[in-house]
This record gives C-alpha cells, sequence and structure tokens, in this order.
C-alpha cells in the first residue's frame, strides 16, 4: 500500500500533524482508536468520512515510521 496517497501533512492543519486525506483526523488518533480496542467498523461508524483504506494507510505510516527508526539507530 502507498500510504503517501492517504497521508499528508499539511503546516497549517493540526500542528503539521501526520492526517488523513487533508482531513483533520490524525494518523495518531487513528492508532489510538485501534489500540484503545476499537474496532476498524466502530471506527468508520464514528467517522463516515474515513474508509477501510483511510485505516490501512495509517497503519502502513506507523510501520514505515517505525522501520525509519529502526535504521537511524542501527
Amino acid at each position: 500500500m502507498n500510504y503517501q496517497d492517504y497521508i499528508t501533512i499539511e503546516p497549517d492543519k493540526r500542528g503539521c500533524k501526520p492526517c488523513i486525506r487533508g482531513m483533520r483526523i490524525t494518523v495518531y488518533d487513528v492508532l489510538d482508536y485501534l489500540a484503545s480496542d476499537m474496532t476498524e467498523a466502530e471506527i468508520l461508524a464514528d467517522f463516515p468520512d474515513l474508509t477501510h483504506e483511510d485505516i490501512r494507510a495509517c497503519l502502513a505510516f506507523a510501520a514505515d515510521r517505525e522501520r525509519k527508526l529502526f535504521m537511524v539507530a542501527a
């Protein structure tokens, strides 16, 4: 998955945090919901503008960021 098609970083939105498709929903928000045991279905019901692909993009973004951190530390 090419998360760059879904994740945007804009200086005037949410303090330059990575957001989903220019919306005000951040990658952190989605990851936090998943970590607090919300299901994908619950997240999509609470945020009807989100899609399954948006959630996958958040996970791919986090995995890529983790991989890059590991590469710097190695």
